[in-house]
Parts: C-alpha cells; sequence; structure tokens
C-alpha cells in the first residue's frame, strides 16, 4: 500500500493535468450511462405496451430534491418523446434516435479529451522517476557499483519505470473513474428496480474473491520478475563490454549457455506474470455471464409473474440488462487497475531501492565553499576498510604545494584507495585529509573535486567529438583553449589529421582513438580544467613505449607545479618524484627520493631492480 500511496502522490504533482483527466473521465461515465438510458424510450416506442393505444404521460413535476432532480430529467424526456409518439411516432423515433447519437458521439469525445491529457500526464511522471533515478545513480558512491550490478540499476531505470507509467493511469482509473461509474450505475439499476439489484449484488462477491486472490499471486510473481531481469541486463552489459576477451578466449559457447539459463528463466517468470494478469479479464468475463444470467432468469421470472411492480415493463428490463452490463465494465476495469498497481508495487519497491540508498558522501551543515592551497595536502593517521579486512592502517604522509608524491607497492597495498579518499570518493574511517588546515570532509563536494585532476589507467572517453571530450570538465571553453590544451597533451599533431579534426566523432567509450591517443585526449581534457592538484593513477602503465613516451611528457608539462598524488607501476615514470612511498598491505614501509631509497636495498630497490632501474 505504501508503494501506491508513492505512485498517488507522483501522479498528483501535475494536480492540473490530472484534475483534466478527472473531470473527462466523469463526464465519460456519465454520457456512457446516458447513451444506455437513452434507449429505453427507443424500445418503448418500437415495442409499445399495446398495439391499439398509447399510454399517456403527464407532464412531471420537480419536488426541489436531488434525487428528484435526477427523476425529473428522466420523467421530462419520456412526457416528452412521448408527446411526439402521439402526433407524429416515426419523428418521435428520429428524435430518440439523435439523441442516443449525440450521447455518444459526447461520451467518446470526452473519453478521447481524458486520454488526450492522460498521455502526457503519464510520460511526465515516467520522465521524473527516470530523471530521479539517474539524478541518484549519479550520485551514488562507488561502493555502490562494487556491489550492484549495472545491468540491475539499468533495469529498474528501463523496465520498472515503465511499470509505473501503466500505474500511473491505473491510479486515476481505480480511484477517480471506476468507482464513480459503479456508483452512477448501481443508483440507475437501484431506480428501476431495488429488488433486482439487490439480486445481482448476491453474485458479484464471487468476483471480487477471485480478483484478490490472482492480485496476490500475481504480485510476488512480478517481484521475482523485476530481480531476475536486472541479472539478464547485468550478463548483458558484461558480456558485450568483455566481447573481445570472450572473442579471444573462444567463451562464445559458455557465455551463451550461461546467458540462455538466464533468460530462460526470465522468460518463464515473465510468461507466469502475463499468465497471471491476463486470466482476470476472462475469467471475470465469464463470471459476468453467470451473474448476467442470473439477473435474466430471476428478472425474467418477476416479469413474467408480473411481480416485478412500479411499472417495471420488459424495455425497462431490457435496458437494467443494459446498464448492468455496463456495470460489469468498471468492475473489470478495478480488476485490471488492481493488477497492474500489483505489478507497479513491485516495480516501485525496486525503485524506492536505489532512491533511498545512503549516498554516504555527506557534507556538513555549513560546508566550506573556497579554500586556497598554500602549504600542502596532509594525510594523517589514515585508516580505510572496504569491509571487515582494513586496507589502509594508520597511514600519515604530507604532499608540500608544488611538488610530486608517488605511490609504489604491490596489488592490493591501498595505493588506489588512498587517491580515491581525495576526491571523497569514500570517506575516510578514522583520521582525517586535510587541504592545509581544512579537513576535506568539512568542503563542498563539488567545489573539492573542481581542484582535483584526474588521469587513470583507464581513459574514460564519452561517445562525441574530440572537442567534447577535451572540455569536458569544461563545457563553454573555447576552440583556442581546446586546441591549446591539446597541444600542451602532445594530442594537438594526431587530432588535426583525423577525419574531421577536432569535430570528429571517437564512438562509444573512444574506441575509435588508439589507446595512447585516448589517453593523451584525457590528459588534454585535465590540463582545460586547469587543477591545483593532479591525481595519475598508473596513467602510461597500458601503453606501448613509443605512446608512454609522448603521454609521459605531457604529463610532465602537465604536473610542472602542480601538487601531484602519483600511483605508478613503472617506476622510471616517477624518478623525478619529490617523495616516493613505498606501502604494502595498507602500511608505508618506505620512503625517500628515488636515490635514497636504492641505497637502503630495500623492497624499492628490489622492485627497481626487476624492471631494471637503478
Amino acid at each position: 500500500m505504501k508503494n501506491t500511496i508513492e505512485i498517488y502522490r507522483q501522479t498528483f504533482r501535475y494536480k492540473g493535468l490530472a484534475v483534466l483527466v478527472i473531470v473527462y473521465n466523469l463526464l465519460f461515465v456519465i454520457f456512457n450511462l446516458i447513451s444506455m438510458v437513452l434507449f429505453i424510450p427507443f424500445l418503448q416506442l418500437i415495442f409499445p405496451d399495446s398495439s391499439d393505444e398509447i399510454v399517456t404521460v403527464s407532464k412531471p413535476v420537480y419536488d426541489g430534491t436531488f434525487s428528484g432532480g435526477i427523476r425529473y430529467v428522466s420523467d421530462y424526456y419520456n412526457y416528452f418523446t412521448q408527446s411526439m409518439v402521439a402526433e407524429n411516432p416515426k419523428n418521435a423515433l428520429l428524435f430518440v434516435c439523435c439523441s442516443v447519437l449525440v450521447a455518444f458521439f459526447l461520451k467518446n469525445l470526452f473519453r478521447y479529451g481524458a486520454i488526450w491529457h492522460q498521455s502526457e500526464l503519464r510520460m511526465a511522471v515516467v520522465r521524473d522517476v527516470r530523471q530521479n533515478l539517474f539524478n541518484k545513480a549519479m550520485s551514488l558512491p562507488l561502493s555502490y557499483y562494487s556491489n550492484e550490478r549495472k545491468g540491475d540499476l539499468m533495469a529498474r531505470i528501463q523496465s520498472d519505470v515503465g511499470e509505473i507509467e501503466i500505474a500511473v493511469i491505473a491510479v486515476l482509473e481505480l480511484f477517480f473513474r471506476e468507482p464513480i461509474a459503479v456508483i452512477l450505475n448501481v443508483a440507475a439499476l437501484l431506480y428501476w428496480s431495488p429488488q433486482l439489484t439487490l439480486f445481482s449484488f448476491i453474485l458479484l462477491p464471487l468476483t471480487a474473491f477471485v480478483i484478490s486472490r490472482i492480485g496476490k499471486s500475481l504480485k510476488r510473481t512480478a517481484g521475482q520478475e523485476r530481480i531476475e531481469l536486472g541479472v539478464l541486463f547485468s550478463k548483458m552489459e558484461e558480456a558485450l563490454g568483455g566481447i573481445r576477451i570472450i572473442k579471444a578466449f573462444n567463451a562464445q559457447k559458455f557465455i551463451r549457455e550461461s546467458f540462455g539459463k538466464t533468460n530462460l528463466r526470465h522468460q518463464q517468470l515473465t510468461t507466469k506474470a502475463f499468465r497471471k494478469r491476463d486470466l482476470s479479464p476472462p475469467l471475470n468475463e465469464f463470471l459476468a455471464v453467470v451473474v448476467m444470467l442470473g439477473i435474466v432468469w430471476y428478472g425474467g421470472s418477476m416479469i413474467l409473474d408480473n411481480k416485478a411492480g412500479n411499472g417495471f415493463d420488459g424495455p425497462q428490463f431490457i435496458g437494467f440488462i443494459l446498464v448492468f452490463s455496463q456495470l460489469l465494465r468498471p468492475i473489470q476495469g478495478i480488476a485490471t487497475s488492481v493488477a497492474n498497481l500489483n505489478k507497479a508495487e513491485a516495480a516501485q519497491l525496486r525503485i524506492n531501492e536505489v532512491l533511498d540508498t545512503d549516498e554516504k558522501i555527506h557534507e556538513v551543515a555549513h560546508p566550506v565553499s573556497s579554500v586556497e592551497l598554500r602549504d600542502g595536502i596532509r594525510y594523517e593517521n589514515v585508516s580505510f576498510a572496504y569491509s571487515e579486512e582494513a586496507v589502509l592502517k594508520q597511514v600519515s604522509f604530507f604532499i608540500p604545494k608544488g611538488k610530486t608524491v608517488a605511490l609504489v607497492g604491490e596489488s592490493g597495498s591501498g595505493k588506489s584507495t588512498i587517491s580515491d579518499l581525495l576526491p571523497r570518493f569514500y570517506d575516510v574511517q578514522s583520521g582525517g585529509i586535510f587541504i592545509d588546515d581544512v579537513n576535506i570532509r568539512d568542503l563542498k563536494v563539488d567545489y573539492l573535486r573542481s581542484k582535483i585532476g584526474i588521469v587513470s589507467q583507464e581513459s574514460i572517453l564519452f561517445n562525441g567529438t574530440v572537442a567534447e571530450n577535451i572540455a569536458f570538465g569544461k563545457p563553454h571553453a573555447t576552440r583556442e583553449e581546446i586546441i591549446e590544451a591539446a597541444k600542451i597533451a602532445n594530442a594537438h599533431k594526431f587530432i588535426e589529421e583525423l577525419e574531421n579534426g577536432y569535430d570528429t566523432q571517437i564512438g562509444e567509450r573512444g574506441n575509435k582513438l588508439s589507446g595512447g591517443q585516448k589517453q593523451r585526449v584525457s590528459i588534454a581534457r585535465a590540463v582545460l580544467k586547469n587543477p591545483d592538484i593532479l591525481i595519475l593513477d598508473e596513467a602510461t602503465s597500458a601503453l606501448d613505449t613509443e605512446s608512454e613516451k609522448l603521454v609521459q611528457e605531457a604529463l610532465n608539462k602537465l604536473m610542472a607545479d602542480r601538487t601531484s598524488l602519483v600511483i605508478a607501476h613503472r617506476l622510471s615514470t616517477i624518478r623525478n618524484a619529490d617523495e616516493i612511498i613505498v606501502l604494502s598491505k595498507g602500511e608505508i614501509i618506505e620512503r625517500g627520493t628515488h636515490d635514497e631509497l636504492i641505497g637502503k636495498g630495500g623492497t624499492y630497490a628490489y622492485l627497481s631492480s626487476l624492471q631494471g632501474i637503478s
């Protein structure tokens, strides 16, 4: 129920559209009933009580009450048609036919009016939910993506949001159309024959019971299907992202079989959900026929035995059947809406799981929005753990302004974690990181990251032009600024040789460029941002010798007079660092310049000897 209320709240965020849909639906319901009721005079004209005598109806009088008003309109219409019959029966028949035509026209006009505004409303809600999910995805910490599948998140943004679109319609119809249709139809039925109406109500609870049982079962199945769809998306994303390795290891068969099993499980659950959802309409229709036949038998017996009373005759009985058939439509609509809401509740639950996820990186109540780097960056007794085992243990060091500190160590020693803590991709669990004397937790996150430039081992580029990727952190940069940044990054020459120069589309993840070219575009991006602090995370480790030379030259230009934190496996790239820190199992075991560490003959000297560096 909580998730249904959330869908209701999202729908009525657009009150104007929602009210218009409700008003048009209400008018549709009214004229739908009128179009059925108007058939009674038509039937009375075709099948009069006596072929020799026309029944005279006296002019009605309005008694001033609401119910009396409804009766007055009905009686006056009968009086008017009977008066026309007395003068010219064919004219009366034409008038009744025109009345029914107008009622049907208005009924469908108002129905389309509801659909017209409903189309905008449903897509506006979907747009908002999808935007909220995407915004949340952008603000979630990196730890979320370590624990959750990206494909599952994509499934929630795409498929689960689609269920909300259907639910928007279901909410409006379930609360503001179908119940009103039921009430108006029941009022008309009670007006004609309370006895017959009460008899029909004895049979209706059977339908309600069946609907509720199907709805509960559907909700369970829909939740399972949503989870399996997330797994399916994850496998798809994983396979497409690793297609090169899959082909290299001839693993296509294994991947196909693995995907096929997941695809089959999803298909089975989806089929099960569809079968349960689609069971409601035919079952409701059958139950409706059972109820209808019961009414026909009971009502027909009353008329044949002359026990109907209140002038309830054959034409009115047929009208009763027509209106009762229209009563079943909103009842079936309620069943369909309940089924759709049950599926949507499962989808909304999964959406809320993302929206309610703790972002973990929180700002203080009054964050500092500006700080000038004068002295340097200080790590003070920093400890951190992703789970239970500590990755960093009481790490302390200082990076003076304009100097370069390099981190060295085996895989898993904590190098990347140290660099990720500085821009607050994660928060330290004890100790602190300070820019001069300001704890980075006291800074606005956006401001902190605006002062930091990052060049990582994997060059993350986006599907766009070269110029757009260089200007990624500074979208309003001029072409001259972009070209100057590319020149500093040793990228200008190869960019000019591309098909359309700086306007060349580089494809998804920049796959139209070589590894060295992508890295130099990444460096140009960092140059254009002009950060005070620079983080280089193994920026040359994946490159060939020639590309490494060009990239290293670009990095040297970039690091000039900047406060830099460098992670390196190739020790030749950090020989000139102001300080080199050697890590092992989250602790600092050595520190000093290249020559000092070589002279100590410790771990760094051993690693250097393995790479032929002295």
